[in-house]
């Protein structure tokens, strides 16, 4: 089911703890979740991979005052400024955290470990250096929910044209948990200190983003019938899905929007 990225809760409990709107042990906590552990690993001055808490501790020091968001896909490098090497790696995990206020950005490395029936997640984040540049294709917070809202009109008519109601069982319990989050917004999406209206953007965008996974879910139970019109759905849903990974970034990124940097180190 649809789920937020690791990098949104790094981003949004790490500029609350920067902000002092939380504790170091309540923002590591809240971006661990349902993980087991997370470590940060390569950050300057660490030989090995160290706690969350200390890793936040230790990039405030380093001068980072804020963290953005990146989701890139293929052909759409949202929310990176560089160089290749830390583009490239967060494209291989669709997703990142770069460092506002100083040149450093984590990627998430996953794995799961242990026997069948208890298994464990645990994720090394790799610091990275990160360039100093805006990122690409961020839309302000406004810009973001006047997309969104078009964008939702139009995966109900993906979903009516794929007649995802008629799919099957899997399909019927997608969508009435999209009904219950349309009918009961999450206001614990973001964390402490963001705007209101930074809050109403990312849940719009979950919701786009959950009409997408239940259409894209339709194509493998519903009456496709030939390889064009399951590559006609593909195009007619990533238009989509791409509005909403932009809100996404918006509504996180939102915490820095309009705070000066302090000057990258060199």
């Amino acid at each position: 089911m649809f789920s937020e990225p690791r990098s949104g809760r790094l981003a949004a409990w790490g500029n609350a703890l920067l902000a002092g709107k939380v504790s170091p042990d309540d923002a590591a906590s809240a971006i661990v979740g349902d993980d087991t552990v997370h470590r940060v690993a390569g950050l300057p001055g660490e030989a090995a991979p160290v706690g969350l808490t200390l890793a936040l501790g230790r990039l405030r020091a380093l001068g980072v005052s804020g963290f953005r968001v990146a989701l890139p896909a293929p052909g759409h490098p949202l929310g990176l400024s560089g160089p290749p090497e830390f583009n490239a790696r967060a494209l291989d995990a669709q997703e990142a955290v770069v460092g506002f206020g100083a040149p450093h950005g984590l990627v998430p490395e996953v794995s799961e470990v242990g026997p069948a029936g208890d298994v464990r997640v645990e994720v090394v984040w790799q610091c990275l250096a990160v360039r100093e540049a805006p990122p690409a294709d961020v839309p302000s917070l406004g810009e973001a929910e006047r997309e969104l809202a078009e964008a939702l009109r139009e995966a109900t008519v993906v979903l009516t044209r794929l007649d995802v109601a008629g799919s099957g069982p899997a399909a019927e319990a997608a969508i009435d948990a999209y009904r219950a989050r349309a009918e009961g917004p999450d206001d614990s999406v973001l964390a402490p200190g963001y705007p209101p209206r930074a809050v109403r953007v990312l849940e719009l965008a979950r919701r786009v983003g959950l009409l997408v996974e239940v259409a894209r879910g339709a194509e493998h139970v519903g009456g496709a019938v030939s390889a064009s019109e399951l590559a006609a759905r593909a195009e007619a849903l990533r238009p989509v899905e791409r509005v909403a990974r932009r809100a996404r970034v918006a509504a996180y990124n939102s915490y820095v929007e309009g705070v000066p940097p302090h000057p990258f180190a060199l």
